[in-house]
């Protein structure tokens, strides 16, 4: 089923890796290009439960910072596309939309309507794994990432399953926030690892997710955040997010670099009676931060790990892990969907000030955040990335 009143065009602008165009290892960033629109090819039985969506605005995420760098998810997109027979990938996950088709199962099986305003989880789940027939979705097995493993939404339309869609209240979030709950989702699966009320908490690594973080921290009820950053405008945003202090670690030294901090970890314990923190998340990805965390942790703490580091890792004294009862989260995803359920909550409550410290601080207002498709020029939007910690591209918002 089609909107009667929508016409889609044949081609559609996006942003593309295509493997003919450029080598992976050689190359950096996106190319704006025209793409065929994806259609619902019914009576296909796959179509019969997907979308068509208008993109409306969409999340320039830290993963798509390792695809435009070239030092992340290159082999799952290199090895997707020659499943699919393919050169082309439309990347991007980071979604807020308008349907605009649906399949003729999607009404009846998930409660959609055309014109609806969604977001998604960028996890497209089998449904049949062992994990997922136990419940835990969020590490599917088979599962296809959109924008990394599939076509994503850096494009005027996108085709997604109705099953990885989430509703969302317009009159209660404001667009350009409603467009990143799925990266502040990942912060508040990593803030459900473990009890946060009452504890004290270190966020090491104030990227995107970490401010997220430091947010979620504070709306869950910590009674004190510190803070751990070596960049000065990251630092500052985390103060204006609640952090109590925030703590600049040394670099480690260049034959270990792995090494954690001797004097950042003095000052964690001095602003924690002595003890460590209860709770500390790694959300940097470098093995001295994976350090910094498991020794800024009082004994019987809990380290959670959401940082992304490829290849290997050096733990300094290995035995305080186990000898000091540390608990280890390893964090991936959102829990499909009670993560998205308490994002949801946490977004439309506006007492707590979260949304709005999302729209004023982390995406700045919009100034120099937003960045309208039909305008969007490579060097202009890497400056803008390089300068803010969330940038949000705008396809059909206004």
């Amino acid at each position: 089923m089609a909107d009667p009143g929508t016409v889609l065009p044949d081609t559609m602008g996006a942003l593309t890796f295509d493997s003919k165009r450029e080598e992976w290892a050689r190359s950096t960033g996106l190319v704006k290009d025209r793409v065929p629109t994806p259609r619902l090819a019914e009576p296909d039985g796959a179509d019969r439960s997907n979308v068509l969506i208008e993109v409306m605005y969409a999340g320039f995420c830290g993963s798509d910072r390792g695809i435009w760098w070239r030092k992340a998810f290159g082999d799952m997109i290199l090895g997707s596309l020659a499943e699919e027979g393919k050169s082309t990938r439309v990347v991007g996950h980071e979604l807020l939309g308008r349907i605009v088709g649906m399949g003729d199962r999607v009404a009846e099986k998930y409660g959609y309507s055309v014109g609806q305003v969604v977001s998604t989880e960028s996890h497209i789940v089998c449904g049949t794994c062992f994990q997922c027939r136990v419940g835990d979705t969020h590490v599917c097995a088979k599962d296809k990432i959109i924008g990394i493993s599939t076509d994503g939404c850096f494009a005027q339309y996108v085709k997604l399953p109705a099953k990885a869609l989430w509703p969302t209240d317009l009159d209660k979030i404001r667009p350009e926030v409603a467009a990143v709950q799925e990266p502040f989702g990942n912060a508040v699966h990593a803030c459900q690892a473990t009890e946060l009320r009452g504890k004290r908490v270190a966020v090491i690594g104030c990227g995107t997710i970490g401010l997220f973080a430091i947010l979620i921290a504070r709306g869950m009820g910590a009674s004190q955040v510190i803070g751990v950053d070596t960049d000065p405008h990251h630092a500052e945003l985390a103060r204006r997010l609640g952090a109590d202090v925030v703590l600049t670690p040394a670099s480690p030294p260049a034959d270990r670099p792995h090494a954690s901090d001797p004097e950042l970890i003095a000052r964690v314990q001095e602003l924690t009676e002595g003890a460590g923190v209860d709770v500390a998340m790694e959300m940097a990805g470098f093995n001295s931060s994976l350090n910094n965390a498991i020794k800024s942790t009082r004994r019987g703490g809990h380290v959670v790990l959401f940082g992304v580091k490829n290849g290997d890792a050096i733990i300094e004294d290995i035995h305080r892990i186990v000898m000091n009862g540390l608990q280890l989260h390893a964090i991936v995803g959102r829990r499909i969907f009670e993560t998205w359920e308490l994002t949801r909550s946490l977004l439309e409550n506006r007492a707590n000030g979260i949304q709005d410290a999302v729209w004023e601080v982390i995406l700045n207002k919009g100034e120099g955040t937003m960045v309208d498709f039909a305008d969007w020029e490579r060097q202009a939007f890497e400056d803008r990335i390089k300068a803010h910690p969330k940038v949000v591209i705008r396809f059909a918002g206004h």
